[in-house]
């Protein structure tokens, strides 16, 4: 027993990163709960009919989602050996949708067959190195903007997801976007588990209670149930039903039946189906899309919980990024060829790592929690957003701590920095903070006369994301 503990210890490098496999398996359990929402979401984005009249089904796209996520967060902690865990990533599952939705012609399959084409270009930039170098070229002071904006990120993501802070609908564009609570006022009692929940979190983080954020997450949890049970609050959005602005964000803390998964969509994805229904040129812009998309948000995502975990070498590396790298790009391929979309590193693995997760035990525990999800919903339903929001706050502010490592005044960097950390919570993407933070350090050290300090795989890089915030007049101009 004790040599196999050892034989886990040097594997795993458990002690080397300052952790416990206690640690680790708190962070597991942290990061799943914190991103078990996706089997419910999923199900709901991916929810529309196509061109031909056909849905991929709620419960197939629920199981299937939790069993991709599953495998892929396995495979990235017992090869990676990172904390990272992985689902189907948002914002391109979305993008997929709409997609769909919008394009007469074209099919679910078709559509996952595009997302399954990124992937294989994705691995093979991995395998050939280029990602790694791309990720090596970007200077330090971006790579702190990066941390920073992903901070602000999972911040904003929790505030929204508790329902602390709402979009504002307003079709005439006169007001701001988002405002506190609804019609500026909190309301409900699931906002008050989210402030009872970040508060109790803050507490038990500063005295240095081993286990903080497990404990606000279980301890929110139970009095959610309790509210629940006790006062039928229900979720704020049901079919057919009004809005209940007093109700829970998405899931309402229940208990549910037991199912046996449906895992029907797995290898329904057709790779050349939209080159055959909307042409080549269209879909290989679309392709594009998906691939840039997948490209720099898993970057961002991985650097920025790389330096929360403090796995980052003195120079700036991430140990064994190309494993990283070659399970995310595996990610898009299983995700695709499965139906469910793209699957990627995700944001809310911080909370795990803040916990104490260091290494890729963590990940496992995460990935054979959703393999179980797979087959008892209920723990999935148990947990609503209220419950889970205030540990990414406060795992974001852990981040956003790293502001002060940046030069403010070198504005070459400060500027660039500025927009990165920015632009990802207030566009809602990681990628697009990284475009408008590349394209500027580029255009800046240009200008200031200091061309010999730019990489040159910052000049493509920046030449790919102009072409990617170009593609909607590209797609005008050519009439699609």
């Amino acid at each position: 027993m004790l040599k196999q503990g050892a034989a886990l210890d040097r594997y795993f490098k458990i002690t080397e990163r300052g952790s416990n496999l206690s640690r680790e398996i708190r962070g597991g359990f942290a990061t799943f709960f914190a991103m078990s929402y996706i089997v419910v979401l999923n199900p709901l984005i991916l929810s529309g009919p196509d061109s031909s009249g056909n849905s991929l089904g709620f419960a197939a796209v629920a199981a299937v989602t939790a069993f991709v996520a599953g495998i892929l967060t396995i495979l990235m902690g017992a090869w990676a050996k990172h904390p990272f865990a992985l689902a189907t990533g948002l914002g391109v599952n979305a993008f997929v949708a709409v997609t769909v939705a919008t394009n007469p012609g074209l099919t679910w399959p078709d559509m996952m067959g595009l997302v399954v084409i990124s992937g294989v270009t994705m691995l093979i930039l991995v395998l050939t190195g280029f990602r790694t170098a791309v990720f090596r070229a970007v200077p330090d002071g971006l790579k702190t903007a990066i941390v920073v904006g992903i901070g602000l990120f999972i911040a904003l993501i929790g505030l929204v997801n508790a329902g602390f802070v709402r979009r504002i609908p307003d079709a005439a564009g006169t007001t701001v976007p988002v405002g506190l609570g609804f019609d500026g006022k909190l309301l409900g009692w699931p906002t008050a588990v989210f402030v009872f929940g970040l508060v109790l979190t803050i507490a038990l983080v500063v005295r240095k209670v081993k286990g903080a954020i497990l404990i606000g997450i279980i301890t929110s949890t139970a009095i959610s149930v309790i509210l629940e049970m006790t006062l039928r609050i229900g979720p704020s959005v049901a079919p057919d039903k009004p809005f209940n602005a007093q109700g829970w964000s998405l899931v309402a803390p229940t208990f549910s039946e037991w199912a046996a998964p449906d895992l029907s969509l797995i290898g329904k994805a057709n790779p050349f189906g939209a080159f055959e229904h909307l042409g080549f040129v269209a879909a290989t812009l679309l392709a594009f899309v998906i691939l840039l998309s997948i490209f720099f948000d898993a970057m961002g995502t991985m650097v920025g919980l790389a330096n929360e975990a403090g796995t980052v070498d003195e120079h700036g590396n991430i140990p064994d990024v190309d494993r990283v790298l070659q399970v995310d790009a595996l990610g898009a391929i299983v995700g695709g060829g499965a139906s469910v979309s793209s699957n990627q590193i995700y944001v809310e693995a911080g909370a795990g790592i803040g916990e104490g997760a260091r290494t890729g035990i963590a990940s496992i525990v995460t990935g054979l929690l959703f393999l179980v999800a797979m087959f008892f919903t209920p723990l999935i339903n148990l947990v609503p957003f209220e419950a889970v929001a205030p540990a990414l706050v406060v795992v974001g502010f852990m981040m956003v701590s790293q502001v002060g490592k940046i030069d403010w005044q070198d504005w070459g960097i400060a500027i660039p920095a500025f927009l990165t950390f920015a632009l990802m919570p207030f566009t809602y993407s990681i990628a697009n903070g990284l475009g408008a933070g590349f394209i500027s350090y580029v255009l800046i050290r240009a200008v200031q006369g200091r061309v010999k300090d730019i990489h040159p795989l910052m000049w493509a890089v920046a030449g790919a994301f102009l072409l990617f915030f170009a593609v909607g007049p590209i797609e005008a101009a050519l009439g699609m």
